[in-house]
């Protein structure tokens, strides 16, 4: 659990962390409580690297010589 938090660190995942920031941002300056979810959602996603990586969202296939 420890190696998904601070290993693999990748544009994408500090891009989605600059669009939950902005969004916590949005929702207390301006009072639109409806940005948190989205905040969540983004900073969820970063946090446990899911969603689209930095190589789009392909299936990992599996090789012949890993069997």
């Amino acid at each position: 659990m420890k190696n998904i938090f601070f290993n693999n660190w990748h544009f994408m995942r500090y891009f989605r962390i600059a669009i939950a920031l902005f969004c916590f941002y949005t929702a207390y300056e301006e009072n639109q409580w409806v940005f948190v979810p989205f905040g969540v959602f983004f900073l969820f996603q970063a946090v446990f690297n899911l969603g689209c990586g930095p190589r789009g969202c392909n299936v990992p296939t599996k090789n012949r010589e890993d069997e």
